[in-house]
This record gives C-alpha cells, structure tokens and sequence, in this order.
C-alpha cells in the first residue's frame, strides 16, 4: 500500500543521497532542435544587455534600435571579452567593454576604434521570435520550418498576471516532457486516485495529450479537463478546465548545458468571470501556489538522481512515455538511433524485471 509523505520528508531523503555517475548518461544530444524560451519579453528592456547562458553557451541579448530582440554569443571575437558584464546598448548595437567594438542586432561589426577597416566578423546567434511575452530562439540548423503559435492567454485580461516558477535540474528536457505523460506519477505526486486516461495526438512539430485530473485542493474537490499542447521540444501550453479554478501553465523547458536544463513555468489563473467575485483571485493563486509548486520542487528533486532508462519496463496502461518518445526523435539529427520503448508483455525472459534488466 502507498503512504503518503510530505514533499520536506522526500527533500531531506533525496538530497543525503550521493549521486549516481549514470544520471549524467543520455544516448541523445543534449539539445533537441526546435524553438526554447530564453526570457520574457519584459526581462528585456530597451537600452540593457541581458547575459544568459543555455545551450552549453555563453549568451547575451539586447534590443536593436527597432526594439526587436536579439540573442548572441556572448563573446567578442576580437580579444573574448564578455559583452554581457560591462557591455553596453549604444545606438541599437552592443558595445564591447574591453575595446569598444560594436556589434548590430544582426550579429556583425559596425565599428571597431582605431582600425582602417571594419573587420567583417560577426557574433553568432539564433533566429528569433517574441509573442506572447516570451522572447523564443530555434535552435537547430538552418532555419525554422514551424513557428510556435501565440498564446492568447498571455494577453488576456480574463487572466490574473502569471506566477512565474522557476527551477533547475540534472535531468535532460525529454525526460521534463515525458512527465505529462507519466500516466502513473499522478496518483503518487499529484494525488489523484488513479492515473489518468490520455488521449494522444500528433502532426508534426505538434502533439496533444488531453485527459482529466481528480483530485482535492485544501477543500475542493476538483475534477478538471487538461490538455496539453506541446510545439517542439521546449514549449508546452496546458490548460486546465473547471467549474471552480481554470489554469493555463505554460511549461519552458530548457538545455542549460549537457548535464542540467530548466524548467520555468508560468501559471496564468483565470479569473471568477462574474466581477463582484474578481477580489477572489489572489486567493485562488494562493491556493494554487501552494498545491502546485510543492509537487513541482519534489519531482524536480526526483529527476535531479534518477537516471535514463533507454528501455523502461512500462505497464501496459503507461502508453504515453512510448508514444511521446517516438514523437520526440524528430527533434534529433537523423543518425540518432531511438531506442524502441516496449512493456512487460514482450519480456524475454520471466525474471527479466526482477533482476533489474530491462524488457523490450
């Protein structure tokens, strides 16, 4: 029988546990090509440089004199100093610190004291998008074939302004999105009495998760719709449906580097529709506040040790990891073979799972 601990009893268990050297082992590349949120849009105001670090890269970004945003190296080609400690916005270019040369929003010098001829060199950078109060960048080669769609809650005043949560764990960003479809963690980290029944659908870059969430928040009985909308590796949008709290999360996920990634997620709470009930929001947010971003700390303290298992032995109601990983491999340069996920049934042998070996 399951017993229920508290989310500081799983903290206090997994962060005395020395980590496993295989946590760190991931047969995939680190960063999945598509489009990953790398700021919101009012991180970065006109006339600043904002330094970042994703992709196993050092990163900057700034405004052009249009106000479109950029994201760059963030290292000068000519003596490698940081643009992002100590560089500066002058006339829509980013100003190196150490010499002063400038770079435009499209990476290239523009200037450069004391030399006869502008050097024709560059920083490098990424295609970028910005809607919905996020500033998006693809990462991948070439150019984008697929744009990830607005949000209309972002910009809707039927929703109070997000709670904005965010964490880092050493955990690959497949693995972050294979949590929507863990059908089984939502009885053991999200309470609910059985694990949800999923309907899947994919095209493309796309894919939709829908199913239902039963559960009790401080002292409402929820049961509530969900469905999750995920574009590309990095963007998921999952909207939450019910007659007393009406959630859209919109879950970032990350590659920091090859070992860690993070997650941000932004919680947009509907507001009660009738006005004289508006003054309830701050209070639904801090009911939500309080459920949610417990359950979140404690999976991202689970992910943080556990290891990738190529081929887990799933049970045969647990068709969404399958599914989902099989969708995920277009993400991936054509020479990454993925590993086929398979369940119990197809076992080689009877004691396959009790002697830890994993089933195909």
């Amino acid at each position: 029988m399951y017993t229920w601990r508290s989310h500081a009893n799983v903290a206090k268990v997994i962060e005395s546990l020395p980590r496993d050297p295989r946590a760190d082992e991931y047969p995939m590349p680190a960063v999945p090509y598509g489009w990953y949120a790398v700021l919101r849009s009012a991180e970065l105001r006109p006339g600043r440089v904002v330094s970042l670090h994703y992709f196993g890269r050092a990163l900057i970004a700034f405004r052009g004199t249009d106000g479109r945003a950029t994201v760059r190296d963030a290292h000068c080609p000519h003596y490698g100093a940081h643009l992002g400690v100590g560089g500066k916005v002058v006339d829509g270019t980013v100003e190196c610190p150490f010499h002063g040369w400038r770079f435009g929003a499209d990476g290239r010098c523009v200037e450069a004291p004391f030399a006869a001829r502008t050097p024709k060199v560059s920083l490098g950078g990424f295609p970028v998008r910005e809607h919905s109060g996020l500033v998006m960048v693809y990462a991948g080669p070439g150019d984008p074939s697929w744009d990830v769609p607005e949000i209309p809650e972002t910009e809707s005043k039927d929703f109070a302004a997000p709670i904005d949560d965010s964490c880092r764990a050493r955990i690959h960003v497949q693995e972050m999105r294979e949590n929507i479809v863990d059908e089984s963690h939502f009885h053991f980290i999200h309470g609910q009495s059985e694990p949800p029944v999923q309907d899947w659908h994919q095209d493309g870059p796309f894919a939709e998760a829908r199913g239902r969430i039963s559960r009790r928040v401080l002292r409402w009985a929820i049961d509530n719709t969900f469905d999750a909308f995920m574009y590309g590796p990095g963007i998921m949008v999952v909207r939450v449906h019910g007659p007393v709290l009406s959630v859209t999360a919109v879950a970032l996920t990350t590659p920091v580097d090859d070992r860690t990634s993070e997650l941000r997620m932004l919680y947009y709470i509907r507001k009660p529709s009738r006005p004289v009930l508006r003054f309830l929001t701050p209070v639904l947010k801090l009911a939500f506040r309080a459920e949610a971003l417990g359950e979140v700390r404690e999976e991202v303290r689970i992910w943080d040790h556990k290891i990738h298992q190529p081929r887990p032995v799933l049970l045969p109601h647990e068709k969404g990891i399958r599914a989902l990983r099989r969708w995920y491999g277009q993400f991936y340069p054509p020479e990454v073979a993925m590993v086929p996920v398979g369940h119990p049934s197809r076992a080689t042998s009877s004691n396959a799972a009790a002697k830890g070996e994993s089933c195909v």
